[in-house]
């Protein structure tokens, strides 16, 4: 790298540093609670994701012109620290990790301006699925949610033709019992689904605007839909191969499932809306 290129560059690794000083703590603490349970696991790899998008972007960040916003960019860092200092203190994940994003965009905006922000948005909207949300606001919303995919689940397993009862969320198949757990079926798995959709949206980039809207607005259905398919299997996993297998190494297994539904879902959602778009261009095209 010549001197011209790592110019732009010298200003951001003093600011990485200074964000390593700053959060290296708080990821060890993530790491020792939050992102180790299977509810926000997906911490981490939100994070590296995010990190690889904002370097893909970072040449056309670099290409445009250098028009630095000191006081938006100054107010960005004061409320940033603010969260920190105040999450840090007093022990709110929320605020101490949300603060990232208000030093990261006041960073850009001191140092190349508005329009470099502009230009790396999604990353940056892509770092809020790393923030871990309120447990009160977590357990409000997802209780309701599992007892959607645990019905959904009942509904299929019995209809299927499987001996099956439902309790709330817990489902009776055959000789065993099943508790649909929040990281079976609760808000942070949809998060992450959502995420997974998001950024699939982003990196294929569409020019139908219908088409993109259209997947966003499936990504929801589609979340919810790759959540009972992972119950559905975890269920007919305990029912044919035991307790065991369902609480052991292929209860992994039906999370990667999960992630698989997600995706093929998503896939063939696209394929569905693409066919769709096409007909309705090729109706409005024709004399």
């Amino acid at each position: 790298m010549n001197r011209l290129a790592a110019a732009p560059l010298a200003p951001f690794a003093v600011v990485g540093l200074g964000a390593l000083a700053l959060y290296v703590p708080t990821a060890r603490d993530l790491f020792q609670n939050v992102w180790a349970s299977d509810q926000q696991g997906h911490g981490p790899m939100v994070f590296l994701i995010a990190m690889w998008l904002l370097w893909r972007k970072w040449p056309e960040v670099l290409a445009l012109p250098a028009q630095p916003a000191p006081w938006r960019g100054w107010s960005c860092f004061g409320v940033g620290l603010l969260l920190y200092v105040f999450g840090r203190a007093q022990g709110i994940q929320m605020f101490e990790v949300g603060s990232f994003l208000w030093l990261l965009a006041g960073a850009i905006l001191v140092l190349r301006g508005t329009a470099a922000l502009a230009g790396v948005w999604f990353p940056m909207f892509f770092l809020l699925f790393m923030v871990p949300l309120p447990g009160v606001v977590v357990d409000t919303l997802t209780q309701p949610m599992k007892l959607a995919v645990s019905s959904v689940a009942e509904f299929i397993l019995y209809n299927a033709g499987y001996a099956v009862a439902r309790t709330g969320v817990i489902l009776q198949v055959g000789p065993y019992q099943l508790l649909v757990a929040d990281a079976c079926a609760g808000l942070n798995t949809l998060l992450t689904l959502e995420a997974l959709g998001l950024l699939y949206l982003n990196l294929v980039r569409h020019e139908s605007a219908a088409r993109n809207i259209t997947l966003a607005l499936l990504i929801v259905p589609i979340s919810f839909a790759a959540n009972v398919i992972r119950v559905i299997a975890l269920a007919l996993i305990t029912y044919h191969l035991g307790d065991a297998a369902g609480q052991g190494f292929l209860h992994g297994f039906a999370g990667m499932v999960l992630f698989l539904a997600a995706l093929l879902l998503i896939l063939s959602a696209d394929s569905l809306v693409r066919v769709v778009v096409r007909r309705r261009h090729g109706a409005a095209a024709a004399p």
